[in-house]
């Protein structure tokens, strides 16, 4: 009888962390046991998992020293600290956070398009930003068939990408401003950016800004997509600029996403493609206004695709809109997955 692996979740009370408890309750790794870790405050309270009440407990070094996947999603402060006392403890480390993305010794991973960049492990995967996730599991069948020389995204993001704070934040404005509240009196106190000098509301308004600006007046949000592309894709020649924005959606992120392949595709080869492709759902019949939508993508795993279509000036260039639940496939669902391609490529330590 195959032994289940002894696993630990780090953030167990935030959004995505309630969310890698899910998905752990419906995977195919074998699971010995799980423990939940959270901050000292939240130390006691319990989750079900299974039908079986769990305690909370106090994250501290030793918590790994029974431990053989670590699932962090706890910022990355704290995945700065206790990844690798997880790893130098024996666990392996699927990593929420930005913190190791970047890492050129840290694989970045989104299992239907590079599973085997796991093979390079040393302890630590991370999982790739949200918004990058889904396009990249929409663009690499294209990617493989016709090659990609340019890829402009324009992302529509929910705001459970920003935390349940600012989720709470936006169904606070919607209803002072449906009682009667000006826009000057909703009081914003998160978005755009909580660490940036100004806040607005995103009640009934559109915020052009993902986390704070940098190079080139770029937010950070723009640069890990087209970072990470890179990485993910291993091509730095690839062409990549992205636009994120923050809209009033609670969970489902939405993307206009137009690219340039090197072998010219047609609209209907694309869809032939990526309706076979792994983790795609098509959804694209126009005479039937049949399309992705946030709202219908939340709690689901797959990456929608639709309104795919030709550009009319360029003869490589191709249109195509993509949604996701951010909570699940951008963040939870994908982590566990790593999880589970990690133990069917045996790349997860022997348990005890």
């Amino acid at each position: 009888m195959e032994k289940g692996y002894r696993i630990a979740v780090v953030g167990a009370t935030g959004a995505v962390g309630t969310k890698m408890i899910e998905m752990l309750e419906e995977t195919t790794l074998p699971i010995e046991s799980i423990k939940l870790l959270a901050s000292k405050r939240s130390a006691g309270k319990t989750r079900i998992f299974n039908g079986v009440t769990l305690t909370i407990e106090e994250l501290v070094p030793d918590s790994f020293n029974d431990v053989d996947i670590a699932l962090f999603s706890a910022g990355g402060g704290i995945s700065k600290i206790y990844a690798p006392e997880a790893v130098k403890r024996g666990a392996v480390v699927v990593d929420n956070t930005s913190y190791f993305r970047m890492d050129k010794e840290v694989p970045l991973v989104v299992p239907e398009v590079n599973p085997a960049a796991l093979k390079r492990h040393k302890g630590i995967i991370a999982n790739p930003n949200c918004s990058t996730i889904q396009m990249m599991v929409a663009l690499e069948p294209i990617r493989k068939e016709a090659g990609l020389n340019r890829i402009i995204v324009s992302t529509y993001q929910a705001v459970s990408g920003a935390g349940a704070k600012a989720v709470e934040e936006l169904k606070r404005e919607a209803k002072e401003f449906l009682a009667g509240k000006s826009k000057d009196e909703l009081d914003p106190q998160i978005l755009p950016a909580g660490s940036d000098k100004k806040h607005y509301s995103i009640a009934f308004n559109a915020l052009p800004q993902i986390d704070v600006f940098a190079e080139d007046d770029y937010t950070y949000e723009e640069w890990k997509m087209i970072n990470e592309t890179h990485k993910i894709m291993e091509d730095d020649a690839i062409k990549v600029a992205a636009t994120c924005v923050r809209i009033p959606v609670v969970s489902g992120h939405s993307e206009s996403v137009y690219i340039e392949t090197k072998k010219e595709m047609s609209p209907q080869a694309v869809k032939d493609l990526l309706a076979k492709s792994p983790g795609v759902t098509l959804e694209d019949d126009p005479s039937q206004q049949i399309y992705p939508q946030a709202l219908n993508s939340v709690d689901k795993k797959d990456t929608f695709v639709g309104r795919i279509r030709r550009d009319l000036d360029v003869k490589t260039g191709l249109h195509m809109w993509v949604v996701s639940d951010n909570l699940l496939k951008g963040a939870a669902w994908n982590s566990v997955q790593i999880a589970e391609t990690l133990h069917e490529m045996d790349l997860v330590r022997v348990p005890k």
